[in-house]
């Protein structure tokens, strides 16, 4: 299943691109952390790893590292705003649980 970015993600994507002047797209995988036992992580990509897994969603390219594929499988990436708070959100069905404070999750 591809992991994908909804309109507003990949709005914001390409305009953080666009202003950073250099970028081939978003990079998202998992580390192990916090008190559910895994957190998200994302990054700019300047160079393609062979190894990773990509995708493209409403013109970003998603690169994915293959250790993470089965966490992020049917994963989409939102941007949301809440009141004065805006970033990412994670929208993923591999999730079983998460800590209180939202930052890891367990599978």
């Amino acid at each position: 299943m591809p992991v994908t970015l909804s309109e507003r993600a990949a709005t914001h994507v390409k305009n953080f691109l666009n202003k950073r002047g250099k970028g081939l797209g978003l990079k998202l995988g998992v580390r192990t952390s916090g008190c559910s036992g895994m957190a998200y992580k994302l990054e700019f990509v300047d160079a393609e790893d062979p190894e990773d897994v990509k995708f493209d969603s409403h013109g970003v390219t998603v690169y994915i590292d293959p250790k993470s594929l089965s966490y992020l499988e049917g994963t989409e990436l939102d941007f949301v705003r809440e009141g004065l708070n805006e970033g990412f959100k994670f929208n993923n069905p591999n999730v079983k649980s998460q800590c209180g404070c939202g930052e890891s999750f367990n599978v």
